[in-house]
């Protein structure tokens, strides 16, 4: 468990960038990309003020070591603790891969993260946000894999997007347990893929007819496309729930559990929603730069200020990219 201090008055502030996602190539003096992304990221520093840069996956490429380590410069340059989690690309070439990245990760100077049980994954750890000596929240920053095989059924094996296993879960239990003997009872999940409620939570949220294709980020402030019990929702769906493809599990442990009030996943780049279900804010983060795909108008940070008594509020900080957009 790692543990960071925060000041007493003042929030303890997070800021998460999500799906950074360029190459080798695109991190070469002068590509566009690479300046958006450097753009994007200087400006939310500076507004936003971080105490902490969490990092929800999909940072480069698995394989593109020149992209994971101009990467770590980069947020090095800062001179504010940082923490990842892995994606799918990043989890593509298997666990020596990314093992490969982790021993290099853990000789910067910023970097916060633990590589956790090798049994569950690689970066399964716990951020303590602690304040004159008691944790006021716990940071559960999870791996959630790549794919995995299922049977579909006509009882042919397909590949699905991976879930978090039981033994992440069981994982999970005894950290909150650690926590709860802290007297922290207010944690946040930060991780890759999507769980299988975040399917739930969509389909209970939106309302009927609502064009989720042509929905403005502007709209989907408004209550007219929320259905009653949702209207506080907000943000955009502009592709499928890549999540696995059956119920999961994870939602029942997290709500069992009873500490986790926020969850924020990347991987659908072009979904932004915060959806409060079931007694949990469910959080697409809001994906940062032009790697892989993208759509300028939702490229930036997730704020998530903490204060003595937990998370107090979540939202995302937009960064206009458009002077980059007609070089």
């Amino acid at each position: 468990m790692k543990t960071l201090s925060k000041a007493k008055g003042t929030d303890f502030i997070v800021l998460n960038l999500t799906d950074i996602q360029l190459s080798n190539e695109e991190w070469e003096e002068g590509h566009k990309h690479r300046k958006i992304l450097e753009h994007t990221v200087k400006d939310l520093v500076e507004r936003v003020k971080p105490d902490l840069i969490t990092l929800s996956g999909d940072l480069s490429w698995a394989g593109h070591d020149f992209a994971y380590d101009m990467l770590a410069d980069f947020l090095d340059s800062f001179k504010i603790p940082w923490a990842p989690v892995w994606g799918n690309h990043d989890n593509q070439n298997g666990p020596e891969c990314i093992e490969r990245v982790v021993e290099r990760y853990m000789k910067h100077a910023y970097c916060v993260y633990e590589k956790g049980d090798p049994a569950i994954g690689n970066g399964n750890y716990v951020i303590a946000v602690e304040e004159e000596g008691r944790v006021v929240e716990g940071i559960f920053m999870m791996d959630s894999h790549d794919r995995e095989t299922y049977t579909d059924a006509d009882g042919e094996e397909k590949k699905a997007w991976a879930k978090l296993t039981a033994p992440q879960l069981e994982w999970y239990r005894e950290q909150n347990r650690l926590l709860k003997g802290k007297g922290c009872n207010d944690t946040t999940i930060i991780m890759h893929i999507p769980f299988y409620a975040y399917r739930a939570a969509s389909q209970a949220a939106y309302a009927e007819g609502v064009d989720l294709k042509n929905l403005t980020v502007k709209e989907s402030e408004g209550t007219a496309c929320w259905k009653e019990g949702y209207q506080d929702s907000y943000g955009v769906q502009y592709e499928g729930i890549g999540s696995y493809v059956a119920e999961d599990g994870v939602f029942d442990v997290v709500k069992q559990e009873g500490t986790t009030k926020h969850v924020i996943v990347g991987h659908d780049h072009v979904n932004n929603w915060i959806i409060r279900y079931e007694g949990v804010n469910l959080i697409y983060g809001l994906n940062t730069g032009a790697g892989c795909y993208w759509t300028p108008e939702l490229n930036g940070g997730t704020v998530i200020r903490i204060s003595e008594d937990g998370v107090r509020q979540v939202y995302h900080e937009y960064v206009d990219v458009k002077m980059f957009l007609t070089e």
